[in-house]
Order: C-alpha cells, then sequence, then structure tokens
C-alpha cells in the first residue's frame, strides 16, 4: 500500500480526462478502519452529459456511493463515517491502486510509473 501527498493527488485529479477520452480509477482503504478497507474513488466523464464526475464506492456493497461535480466538493464532502472528509482523513488514507485508463482501454500506473 502507499501514502502520497494530497498535493499530488489534487494534481493528479486535475488532469483533463475528456480530452483523451479517459478515467482515473483507485481502490484504497483507510488504515485501522474495518468499514474503509475496499473502498474506491475516480474521476470520469458522465456518458450522457458528457460532464466530469468526481465519484466514491466506499464499501462493496454499494451503500455508500457518491458522485460530486467538482474535485473542491468531492475532497470536502462529509463521506467517511458521515463526518469526515477526504482532506480531513488524508493521512489515513493508504492506495492500493492509482490508474488512469486512456480511451484504448490501456491503464497506467500513476503511483509506481
Amino acid at each position: 500500500m502507499d501514502k502520497i501527498s494530497f498535493s499530488i493527488f489534487e494534481h493528479i485529479m486535475s488532469q483533463n480526462i475528456t480530452r483523451y477520452n479517459s478515467c482515473i480509477e483507485s481502490e484504497f482503504c483507510i488504515d485501522n478502519s474495518t468499514i474503509y478497507q475496499n473502498s474506491c474513488l475516480g474521476k470520469m466523464t458522465n456518458r450522457t452529459t458528457k460532464q466530469v464526475v468526481f465519484w466514491y464506492g466506499l464499501t462493496p456493497d454499494g451503500s455508500q456511493a457518491h458522485d460530486f461535480d467538482s474535485f473542491e466538493e468531492f475532497a470536502n464532502a462529509k463521506v467517511f463515517w458521515g463526518n469526515k472528509s477526504l482532506k480531513e482523513v488524508w493521512s489515513s488514507v493508504s492506495f492500493l491502486s492509482l490508474l488512469h485508463f486512456s480511451g484504448n482501454g490501456r491503464a497506467s500506473d500513476l503511483i509506481h510509473d
């Protein structure tokens, strides 16, 4: 599992995904949490509206799925335990993967490449 600074994460999430019809997806966990051990987050283009969506899939059963229109909303939303934002729990975030998928389906590892 890997940790990165929030500023690097913010830079990764600022990539222009619409230009190349790509997306960013990550699997992560919150250290020492039994709830957030197989969580996902990402950035994609909504196929219908063509708008960028920042999203969370925090639990495998889909009960904690959230979509946001901006990175600011995404990073500051109180989605963890109902009262903590990603910024507030960042020091406990460990990445299992952080991938950029290009329009042709090729994946690039954004942590190890």
